[in-house]
Parts: C-alpha cells; structure tokens; sequence
C-alpha cells in the first residue's frame, strides 16, 4: 500500500494499492529506429543536420554534431514523449517565465521545431537568394545562427527567434553527450573526446586521479561494438 502524506497539513492518502514497480524485474532500453527519420521531413533533417553542424563543427578533435548523430537523437526525441511534453502541466494561464524557470509557453518542443524550420527556411531563402540553410557557406550558416541567438532575426511571428535557436542548441548539446542507445554520440565519439568512462560497472580506482586520462575505452549500456559476437 503506498501513502502520500501532506506535507505540514497532518492528512494522509492512499493512492495506490499497489507498489508502482515490480521487484526483481527491469524495463530495458529500446534502441533508436535507426532507419529514416520518424519526426523531421528530408528537407528539415537536411537543416538540423547542418545546423547541428556548425553548432558542433568537426575538427581534428573529432566528429560534429552531424556525423555524431545529433540530428537523428533530436528526431527521435521529438517523436517521442519529449517532443509532445508529455508529463508536463500544459494548461493556461501561458506568460513568459524567469530565467530561472525557463520557457512557460504552450508549444510544446515538436510544435517549436515544426513552426522554427519552417519560419528560418524562409528566412535563409528570403536573406541569401533561395538558398536553403543546408546550401550555404559555412560562413553565412554562422551568419544566419547568429543572427538567430542574438534575436536580431525575426521569423514571421510562429516563435522566438532566440527560443528556437536556445532550444535546438540544448538538444544538440543532449544528443552529442547522450549515450548512444539514443541516436547521438555516434561511436561514442565524444565520450572519446573527454575520456568519460560511459557506463564501465566500476571505476572508483580512477575517481581521485586527476589530470590523468582514462585509459580504457567507454562502454555504453547496450556495451561495446566489439562485444558483440559474431557468426
């Protein structure tokens, strides 16, 4: 029996009559569709793609946000309960919130990619000639980001500039560093980058060793590539 006590108020209820778990059992992971796109059109995916691109550049440290997957995690994000804010209050009043609480509006994320990508497609062609944002030189990409993270681009009234650009940079952020069951981090690549250790069972020798790069190879929790057997 599980009962929630008010809290200062004296009063308690029972909510449930039984536990909300099943003991000695666990619910696993599905890994990412890895095929198509289940939430953005070719023509968006192309957009993220590049947009994630620039967000993360590749260098010789290793892969950008593109070939790191990150678009392919925003997608399945957005196709899935995050994109619906599924859990969240979602009920009127709506009024701008404090920095510290962070975005109070009613589109929920699959509403804010849907009216952005559209609303900075035609911006980008409007700004440089028909081109799509895919299309252009790295430098006027940064150009047209810029543009949107210090609100100096208006896109038709659909949803703030700076909102949308905020909103798929923290994504891009999430999918590079997620692990890859996700979609993002694709070979664990900047797991690589940083030496974090992913989800080894135990590494507690190697917690007080500072300025000492991890020698092993990360582990995600669906494993490791190699482990796989084949045959």
């Amino acid at each position: 029996m599980l009962i929630i006590f008010g809290g200062g108020t004296g009063y308690a209820e029972v909510v449930k009559s039984e536990l909300p778990f099943r003991p000695n059992t666990s619910t696993a992971i599905s890994a990412f569709e890895s095929k198509g796109w289940l939430f953005f059109t070719p023509l968006e995916g192309r957009m993220v793609e590049a947009i994630c691109d620039r967000l993360i550049p590749p260098d010789e440290g290793g892969a950008g946000g593109k070939d790191a997957g990150c678009a392919v995690f925003i997608d399945r994000q957005l196709a899935g309960p995050y994109g619906s804010s599924e859990g969240l209050y979602l009920q009127p009043p709506f009024m701008p919130g404090t920095p510290g609480q962070g975005y109070q509006g009613a589109d929920a994320p699959a509403a804010i990619y849907r009216k952005g990508l559209r609303a900075f497609d035609r911006f980008v062609s409007a700004k440089f000639g028909g081109k799509t944002f895919a299309a252009l030189s790295t430098s006027d990409q940064d150009k047209a980001l810029t543009s949107l993270a210090d609100g100096s681009t208006h896109l038709d009234g659909e949803v703030g500039a700076t909102l949308f650009f905020n909103t798929i940079l923290k994504d891009t952020k999430a999918g590079y560093l997620a692990d890859p069951i996700y979609g993002g981090n694709r070979d664990m690549v900047s797991w690589r980058m940083i030496g974090f250790p992913g989800a080894r069972y135990d590494y507690r020798d190697w917690v007080s060793r500072h300025n000492e790069r991890y020698p092993l190879p990360p582990v995600g929790l669906t494993g490791r590539a190699e482990w796989t057997r084949k045959g």
